[in-house]
């Protein structure tokens, strides 16, 4: 192969691999979106008070099945 051959080569590779990488990061980018959203809902005050409420019918729970047995 001569130089300008290799150059088109070398280009054609460039361009595959960045359009592989562009067709990689969207996925990625929703992905990191939906658990950047899911922390902050969960610090939120709304699903911190109803978790709270959740663990104690947990804990009352178990309390009361620990007296029955």
């Amino acid at each position: 192969m001569t130089g300008p051959e290799k150059d088109v080569m070398d280009v054609a590779a460039a361009s595959t691999g960045l359009l592989s990488l562009a067709a990689w990061l969207p996925p990625t980018a929703s992905l990191f979106t939906i658990i950047w959203l899911g922390i902050r809902i969960y610090e939120t005050k709304t699903f911190q008070s109803l978790l709270n409420k959740v663990r104690a019918k947990i804990n009352e729970y178990r309390a009361n099945k620990r007296n029955s047995d």
